[in-house]
């Protein structure tokens, strides 16, 4: 079908920007599942319309809760009325647990070799068939973990660790975008001084933030001076500070005392110990990033 050029209906990249999903994933979406229903306009562009948009919030709800993609698209169509539910059920396969080994190795080699369109199409991949908290469990962390032991090693150059690192911080910021935004319990996320490991936290930060939290985000090596700053201007329902050596947090001790008595204050990462949250009065969070944000409710 062709219309004329409407200023109601979206180009792609800008429904890409209002809903926080790669255009590579909404053509996944659209082509494997029939997600999306796209009318083309009098110069050949495919215009979207405030429905595929609804669809695809509707689907980021799905997947959020726990559905594949596959699922999660079938369920849509299907309060849609089952436009589209064939496509949806002829679709490829979901992908298996030998499935993800295989793309998380089709991944490491592709950072390992510099190559930014496969790593991207590997990430793609796994995004438009897999739930975000998966994809973010069992591939991301795993891949960073795995990355830090093959840098201390020597088995991975320093060039090849910070390609890496660039590049999936720059698919987690696109996740991130919008984070602030919304009505839910507010949580502030910081690294402790010295400390420049941050993306565990950003992990954090995304799934906690799609269980309803808004996230003020400080990042890496901050003061704890400035995080009181901010937590007296954001007057935040939870604190957390990250570190991933002991040695980072000890010398805090009565900064995070302080700290803890002003809102609710998490100490995560391996940096983090049982004994230290216990005697500055904070909650220890000890797990992966993923499965700590699952669990963590409010009032907390």
């Amino acid at each position: 079908m062709v219309l004329p050029e409407d200023r109601a209906l979206l180009r792609i990249g800008e429904l890409s920007r209002r809903v926080g999903v790669s255009d590579h994933v909404l053509r996944a979406w659209e082509s494997r599942y029939g997600l999306l229903q796209p009318v083309r306009s009098a110069g050949g562009f495919r215009l979207y319309s405030g429905a595929d948009e609804m669809r695809i919030r509707r689907m980021q709800a799905h997947l959020a809760a726990g559905l594949s993609a596959a699922e999660a698209a079938h369920t849509v169509l299907r309060e849609d009325g089952g436009a589209g539910l064939e496509l949806a059920r002829s679709a490829e396969p979901p992908i298996t647990g030998s499935t993800v080994s295989e793309l998380s190795a089709a991944l490491l080699q592709a950072l390992d070799a510099f190559d930014e369109p496969a790593a991207h199409a590997v990430l793609d991949r796994l995004v438009s068939d897999l739930s975000l908290t998966t994809v973010l469990r069992d591939v991301v962390i795993p891949y960073l973990a795995e990355l830090g032991r093959r840098w201390q090693q020597g088995t991975a150059s320093v060039a090849q660790e910070h390609f890496a690192s660039n590049l999936i911080r720059g698919r987690l910021a696109g996740l991130a975008r919008g984070w602030g935004s919304g009505h839910g319990p507010r949580a502030v996320l910081a690294c402790a001084p010295g400390e420049l490991h941050d993306m565990a936290l950003m992990v954090f930060g995304i799934v906690l933030n799609r269980n309803g939290w808004r996230i003020d985000y400080l990042g890496a090596n901050t003061p704890v001076e400035e995080l009181g700053r901010a937590v007296d201007a954001t007057h935040p329902d939870l604190i957390v500070l990250a570190a991933t050596l002991p040695e980072t947090l000890k010398p805090l001790r009565p900064k995070l005392a302080t700290l803890a008595r002003r809102a609710p204050l998490a100490l995560a990462g391996t940096g983090a110990t049982p004994q230290l949250a216990s005697a500055v009065g904070a909650r220890l969070i000890a797990g992966d990033p993923v499965t700590e944000a699952e669990q963590i409710g409010w009032p907390w």
